[in-house]
């Protein structure tokens, strides 16, 4: 795709981008996401479950996957799908019924380690959460550290896995706990957040569904980069009255708060 020439539109989006890496420098924004939580609670409570290709969900004829073990996601087996293709890709996968009860309960143990950290929790799911420790580095130090505490505590004291990601925002917390699971922690600031979100693919960026993904492909679109470089014509066409929005998530701009 050509790269289309600066505007004055290019330029104020450039100021927005360098403003809110300044305002984000003084935020530090924690997404933390338990590894195959419902699984992993399973593996836990029965030793004998540990590394096999574990299914929990319903075993009906509208069952559906509602958590997959790393063992079977190998093929291809995903959450929300049909349990029928589930078991068609991977027919010797152990299937365990869902015990949402347990899964609260363990749920509430692990926020209740967050809430030792920052009283600023923002829970997603029962296995994910934003944490805003901007505060918290005045006792505790520095973010990475915050995270990597939290990590091991949840492995001590429950036994489970997470992966954390670490951002001046909500956006850009969330996209770097996904890409070193599981298991793992990472980081994006001032330093690199052109670098990895110009490499993602545009598909990884809220927004952009299976219903658009062809019209923005056609366009030329294949990165979070291609769209933060799109001329404003090019996006107003694929995104309408979202445009502005959907250029802000591919610059990693993002000034909601964690509530």
């Amino acid at each position: 795709m050509q790269r289309s020439e600066p505007t004055r539109g290019d330029a104020r989006r450039g100021d927005a981008r360098r403003g809110d890496a300044r305002r984000g420098d003084a935020r530090a924004i924690l997404h933390i996401d338990m590894d195959a939580f419902y699984a992993s609670v399973e593996e836990r409570d029965r030793p004998e479950l540990k590394g096999k290709p574990l299914i929990v969900g319903g075993m009906g004829a509208r069952g559906v996957v509602a958590a997959a073990s790393y063992a079977v996601r190998r093929f291809g087996v995903r959450s929300a799908m049909p349990m029928r293709e589930a078991l068609r890709r991977c027919p010797e996968a152990v299937c365990v019924q869902p015990r949402m009860a347990r899964y609260q309960e363990v749920s509430d143990q692990v926020f209740a380690i967050f809430r030792e950290f920052t009283p600023l929790v923002e829970g997603l799911s029962l296995d994910e959460a934003f944490l805003d420790v901007t505060s918290s580095r005045q006792l505790l130090g520095p973010a990475e550290a915050i995270g990597s505490e939290i990590r091991r505590r949840i492995a001590k004291d429950i036994g489970l896995t997470a992966s954390v990601g670490i951002a001046p925002n909500k956006l850009l917390a969330k996209i770097a706990s996904d890409l070193n699971k599981p298991d793992g922690m990472c980081r994006i600031g001032a330093d690199n957040v052109v670098d990895i979100m110009d490499g993602l693919p545009i598909e990884r960026l809220f927004g952009v569904g299976p219903r658009t993904v062809p019209a923005v492909h056609a366009a030329g679109i294949l990165s979070c980069g291609d769209l933060r470089r799109a001329g404003d014509q090019v996006l107003q066409r694929l995104f309408g009255k979202h445009a502005r929005a959907m250029h802000d998530r591919a610059s990693g701009i993002d000034d909601r708060p964690v509530e």
